[in-house]
């Protein structure tokens, strides 16, 4: 028995680490993001349950406790928490990712100096790692929060000699950290070392404009992984090594996949302070920056266009997220496809404020998986379509970026809606985006807006095509 325990329990995490790789690649489909995600929290369950045997842990109503509060604050906040906020609840996810990692750290460096053994090395070292990567994470990621939130200014937030501020904070931990390693049983600066991590965190997310907080919570959520690969090495524990890897890994090549479809490089979305952040604001009459003038249409107009297109591409950006829009718009999409209308969804990789927020959305609304199409997909088919529906979107779909080599978003990759026959633009101003440079679109001769609350809008559309 005693040799068959050891056995069991390391089998158990070669089916837990199987599990959370089975789950990653179905989280790569809307089809298959469900059941991706029950299938790793299998894993998890199984990493969870093999570790307290593994380390004889006994006091199984303490974790059946914390397993209740914690299973309780989490099914409230996902029933409560809008789709629109769910950057924000990401947000604060990575940083209590990041913060349980440091803790892992502390109180494994508290725990050595009580028993009065020696530190070795390589702990030493993973530990101090933790402490850093899962401060900066805690407190970045808390600050993007509340930018997201709007409880702090979403506007890159500078001062002067903020980098050379930023190296002498590195420096710190830089000394500090070679002064622990050479006398290990310091508490007060490894105490100072987490003070110096957590201000690291708030520096590295303040010069960053809102536009850049999806790349932003993107690298956050790799940086919780590293943190908890860390936190592995600290307590030797190799589930949580290759968890913590899976998510590092993965949370970087998505913020690559973002940086690129913002032809962005990943230094220029943190040391750039780009855009305002903000995308409200601005009134139907407002040319923005520009004296040019837009010509406007009411439901009726709209109903018309879309109800006797052939081909119509509808694409959904954040305003449609905002006004909870989306039941609107598959209703919309029904009534077109009744009177043979082909519909199709453009989804843009960075649309919303967070990877695959607008998929989640249209899921939510039980939309066809077949009816959503990438943007490197989409963009050869606009020649084609009779009528583009954007619905809140904006720099995603900024000519601009295509043609203005004087424009600060001039190479992006955006959904080309400018090459459809016609072009129809819900959005309740004329305000520009997060990257707070105003969209050409608006003034082209295809283009007409409609003016209004994206769910109001929709839902009127849907009205007047079923009179047609």
């Amino acid at each position: 028995m005693s040799d068959f325990l050891p056995t069991g329990i390391q089998l158990t995490y070669l089916v837990a680490a199987s599990l959370f790789i089975l789950g990653l690649k179905k989280l790569g489909s809307p089809a298959t993001a469900r059941n991706g995600n029950i299938v790793a929290a299998v894993g998890m369950l199984l990493a969870i349950a093999a570790t307290m045997l593994d380390q004889h842990v006994l006091n199984y109503e303490m974790i059946l406790l914390g397993l209740a509060i914690g299973s309780g604050i989490g099914a409230i906040v996902a029933y409560k928490v809008q789709m629109t906020e769910m950057p924000q609840m990401v947000g604060l996810l990575n940083g209590l990712g990041g913060a349980a990692s440091a803790l892992v750290a502390v109180a494994e460096f508290w725990r050595l100096l009580d028993s009065s053994q020696a530190i070795p090395l390589d702990v030493n070292i993973s530990m101090l790692l933790d402490v850093l990567i899962g401060g900066v994470t805690f407190t970045g990621s808390f600050l993007a929060f509340a930018k997201l939130q709007g409880l702090i200014s979403g506007s890159p937030i500078t001062f002067p000699f903020q980098q050379p501020f930023n190296l002498l904070l590195l420096g710190a931990y830089i000394v500090g950290s070679a002064y622990l390693i050479i006398t290990p049983d310091s508490l007060p600066i490894f105490l100072g070392v987490v003070g110096v991590s957590l201000v690291l965190g708030v520096m590295f997310v303040i010069p960053i404009g809102g536009g850049d907080m999806p790349v932003v919570i993107s690298l956050l959520n790799s940086l919780s992984g590293v943190a908890a690969a860390a936190a592995g090495f600290v307590v030797m524990n190799n589930m949580l090594i290759i968890a913590g890897a899976l998510v590092g890994a993965s949370g970087l090549i998505l913020t690559e996949i973002m940086c690129k479809a913002m032809n962005r490089s990943l230094f220029s979305v943190l040391f750039s302070a780009f855009g305002t952040g903000s995308s409200s604001g601005g009134g139907a009459a407002s040319g923005g920056a520009t004296d040019q003038s837009v010509r406007s249409i009411d439901p009726e107009e709209g109903a018309m266009m879309l109800g006797y297109a052939r081909s119509v591409v509808i694409v959904p950006g954040y305003g449609m997220a905002v006004a909870q829009a989306q039941h609107s718009v598959r209703e919309l999409s029904d009534q077109l496809e009744k009177m043979g209308v082909d519909v199709k969804y453009a989804i843009h990789p960075v649309a919303g404020r967070m990877p695959g927020h607008m998929n989640v959305l249209l899921a939510e609304a039980n939309v066809p998986y077949t009816q959503l199409y990438d943007m490197d997909d989409i963009n050869p088919q606009f020649d084609q379509a009779d009528v583009a529906l954007v619905i809140g979107a904006n720099d995603v779909v900024n000519p601009a970026a295509r043609s203005d080599t004087n424009s600060p978003i001039y190479g992006m990759p955006i959904l080309e809606v400018d090459r459809a026959k016609q072009t129809i633009v819900i959005k309740r101003g004329m305000s520009t985006g997060f990257a707070g440079v105003d969209n050409e679109l608006f003034y082209k001769d295809k283009t007409t807006m409609l003016f209004g609350s994206a769910k109001d809008m929709v839902a009127k559309l849907v009205s007047e095509v079923k009179q047609l």
